[in-house]
C-alpha cells in the first residue's frame, strides 16, 4: 500500500518517515523505508531510492537521483542534476569516535551540478566534487575533484576527463555523443569551449 501527495505531485511510499519542517518539491518520488530528518529540503523532480536517510538540515537540488542505501548527513550540499550511486558514503567528521561528540566539527561537502558518484564510493568530508565530475565506483575521495574530472582508486586520483554527458574524453577533448569541445586551461582545469 502506498500513498501519494497528489496535490503537490509528490509520491512518498507509506513506509517513508518524513519529520517536521521538511520540504519536498513537485515531481519528486521517495521510495521504501527512507527517512527525511527535520529541516531538510529536497528539490523538484528528484528520485530518492530505498533506505535513504537525509538530514537533518540537508539541502538537495532539483533532478537529483539518490540510489538505495545512502545516508546524506548534515554538511552535505547537493546541487541540481547530481547522481549518487547505491551505497555511496558521505562522512561528516575527519576523526570520528563513538565516545566523543563532534557535531560542531562537521565539514561541508559540496556535490556540484551534474556530478556523478559511483556505487560504494566514499566521499571524505570537506571535499568538493566539481561540476559534471565522475567518481568511479568504489573510489575514496580524499581531496577536491575538479569540474569534469574522472577519479578512481583509493585514494582517488585524477585519471582523465569526462564530458557533460558522462563520456570519457580522448586527446581531442570532444564528446563522442554531443560533439561538444572542451579545452584544458593553464591551471589544469577543464572547460567547455565557447561556454564562457
Amino acid at each position: 500500500m502506498t500513498k501519494s501527495l497528489v496535490e503537490d505531485h509528490v509520491f512518498i511510499h507509506d513506509t517513508v518517515l518524513v519529520e517536521n519542517e521538511v520540504e519536498v518539491g513537485p515531481g519528486t518520488k521517495i521510495w521504501h523505508y527512507s527517512h527525511l530528518l527535520p529541516g531538510s529540503k529536497v528539490g523538484s523532480g528528484c528520485v530518492i531510492g530505498r533506505n535513504v536517510s537525509i538530514g537533518p538540515k540537508v539541502s538537495i537540488g532539483n533532478n537529483v537521483k539518490i540510489q538505495n542505501n545512502v545516508s546524506v548527513y548534515s554538511g552535505v550540499i547537493i546541487e541540481d542534476d547530481v547522481f549518487c550511486g547505491p551505497s555511496c558514503v558521505f562522512t561528516n567528521v575527519l576523526n570520528p569516535r563513538a565516545f566523543v561528540n563532534r557535531k560542531d566539527d562537521f565539514k561541508t561537502t559540496y556535490l556540484r551540478k551534474g556530478c556523478s558518484i559511483g556505487a560504494n564510493a566514499t566521499i571524505v568530508c570537506g571535499n568538493s566534487i566539481g561540476k559534471y565530475a565522475l567518481v568511479a565506483a568504489g573510489a575514496t575521495v580524499t581531496k577536491p575533484v575538479p569540474d569534469f574530472g574522472l577519479v578512481a582508486g583509493t585514494p582517488a586520483r585524477l585519471i582523465g576527463w569526462v564530458s557533460k554527458l558522462g563520456h570519457t574524453l580522448g586527446k581531442d577533448f570532444v564528446c563522442p555523443e554531443s560533439g561538444q569541445k572542451y579545452y584544458l586551461k593553464s591551471d589544469n582545469q577543464l572547460a567547455v569551449l565557447d561556454d564562457e
